[in-house]
């Protein structure tokens, strides 16, 4: 009888009424530490996360996510839910910023990920302004570490808020556009998103 009450299918309406049921419990009695959803874009589906302090992770495994949701669990806090309400304000934002409506992100950030000198270098990056882009060494210098470029290009790598915080403006040199945690096409995408509406 238990067995068959685990198996039976709950229509897909009524698994979300009582997922997001239990996430509004577990908010009402601070229980929830970490929300998360997964988002569909042009870019691909991300896996985006929040805590009360505001967006905390994005990142391009949302088809995937279970790596990401450990990582977080052990980094933040275990109580992580998906609660795909909470995130609402914060990934209509991404959305906008993706498709060139918006040039920054409008919502609070959470860096708790980000710590020492990738901490610096993300800090950093919110300085670029939309639609231009800096060198790997520009931002080293902008720091004051001008021989850390490899580093900055590993935080860079690492940034836990892609897009909302704009990794994606920052290039080689030579103007080639290096490395993205998306992949190239997607900092191709978002850089000439941004060079089209600008101006």
């Amino acid at each position: 009888m238990a067995d068959a009450l685990f198996d039976a299918e709950l229509p897909a309406g009524r698994l979300d009424a009582l997922r997001a049921g239990l996430a509004d419990r577990a908010a009402e009695r601070a229980l929830l530490d970490v929300a998360f959803r997964t988002l569909d874009t042009d870019l691909g589906t991300l896996l985006v996360a929040g805590t009360p302090a505001g967006l905390v992770s994005v990142t391009f495994d949302g088809s995937h996510p279970d790596a990401t949701l450990e990582r977080l669990a052990a980094a933040l806090s275990p109580r992580v839910l998906e609660a795909p309400a909470r995130l609402d304000a914060a990934s209509r934002s991404l959305e906008r910023l993706i498709e060139g409506r918006a040039r920054a992100f409008d919502g609070a950030l959470d860096l708790s990920l980000a710590h020492g000198f990738g901490r610096q270098v993300v800090e950093q990056l919110r300085e670029i302004p939309y639609g231009e882009t800096r060198s790997y060494g520009d931002v080293a210098r902008a720091i004051g570490s001008p021989g850390a470029v490899r580093a900055v290009g590993t935080a860079c790598r690492r940034n836990p808020l892609p897009i909302a915080i704009p990794c994606h403006r920052v290039v080689r040199s030579d103007g080639s556009i290096g490395q993205y945690a998306g992949g190239p096409e997607a900092k191709q995408r978002l850089l000439a998103v941004e060079a089209s509406t600008a101006r």
